[in-house]
Order: C-alpha cells, then sequence, then structure tokens
C-alpha cells in the first residue's frame, strides 16, 4: 500500500544522503525511482541533490508552477518511488499533489526536509506533511554546541545568531547550526 513519509530533521541530520541511499538501494533492484528537489536550492546547482560528504545526483527540480502530479502521471512509466528533498519548500499544492500520488497512482512517496526555519516556524511545505502525511519521522543530529538533540536550526551572518529575516535563505555550515533549544537562545559564541 502506497504511502506518503515525511522525515523531517535539522540541518546536518543526513536528511539528503539518506534520500541518495534509499535511490541508489531501489536502482541497484532495477527498481526506478524518480528523484526531486525544490528549485530555490541552488547550492548545488538547480536540480541536484547533494549531501555534505560529497555523493550528488540529478533530481527533476519543483518550481512553483510544477504540478507534480501530472508530472508523475505523464512519466510513461511507473517508478517505485517519488523521492523529494528540500520539501520544507514545497508548496501546499504541491503536497496536495502528493497526496494524489500516493492516493490515485499508488506510488509512495518519501519527502525529506526541515520542519522549522532559523526563526522557529514551520516551513509552508513542512507544515502541509506534517497534517498530510501518513508517516512522520524525525531524523536526529546532535547540537553543534552540546550533546543534546538539535531541534532548531540556528542562522549565523558574520559570526553573529540572527532571527528575524526572510523565510527562505539558502546556506550550509557556513549560515547554519543544529542546535538544541537553550544554544538557540544562548549561542556559544
Amino acid at each position: 500500500m502506497a504511502q506518503l513519509y515525511f522525515k523531517y530533521g535539522a540541518m546536518n541530520s543526513g536528511k539528503s544522503i539518506e534520500i541518495l541511499k534509499v535511490a541508489h538501494n531501489y536502482e541497484e533492484q532495477k527498481k526506478p525511482v524518480v528523484l526531486m528537489t525544490s528549485g530555490l536550492d541552488t547550492r548545488a546547482g538547480v536540480g541536484q541533490v547533494a549531501s555534505r560528504i560529497g555523493l550528488e545526483e540529478n533530481a527533476r527540480p519543483i518550481f512553483e508552477e510544477t504540478d507534480i502530479y501530472e508530472a508523475i502521471k505523464q512519466l510513461g512509466f511507473s517508478p517505485y518511488c517519488i523521492l523529494i528533498d528540500e520539501a520544507q519548500f514545497l508548496q501546499k499544492h504541491h503536497v496536495l499533489g502528493l497526496t494524489r500520488v500516493v492516493d490515485q497512482l499508488r506510488i509512495p512517496v518519501m519527502a525529506f526536509g526541515l520542519k522549522n526555519d532559523f526563526r522557529n516556524e514551520l516551513f509552508e511545505g513542512s507544515k502541509y506533511l506534517l497534517l498530510y502525511a501518513d508517516k512522520i519521522e524525525e531524523m536526529k543530529t546532535i547540537c553543534w554546541f552540546c550533546h543534546k538533540k538539535a531541534i532548531m536550526n540556528l542562522h549565523f551572518i558574520d559570526g553573529k545568531p540572527v532571527y528575524e529575516g526572510e523565510q527562505v535563505q539558502i546556506g550550509g555550515n557556513d549560515a547554519y547550526y543544529p542546535v538544541c533549544r537553550y544554544h538557540y537562545f544562548h549561542p556559544d559564541i
């Protein structure tokens, strides 16, 4: 039975490496998958899923106007699974399209992304995935400053923590740290 999965975690929790591992495992068994990612994330280039350990794979970019359900329906083959990276950047209509892929096309979907932004607000894609996903799983990592579980993302600009600004600000280890609640409010600078 096809289901919609949402696997979320703070920065550096291994989301991209996990999606690449899942894709590899399917493809090694000659079971095609469709790998997709947000067109907003241009760190490794548009349409690239890249992990911090150096692995990367081409993916179909999702833009604001992308109709995911129609894109999958028109593939010409039935993939074993749809894998979505950077799912926090999806919009409500994208998530609803994923539910149609699962419910009408009976193809499982695994979406990976952040739950909350550096302001500690839900991303739109994450909000609707939390509402509509059949299964939700937290991917864990540790705080940049201590041994506790990281549940937030701390944004730094010029070595100083930032708690306000535009929600979407693409960056990696140079700009964001995974942190526990305590260090979100009291970073060890």
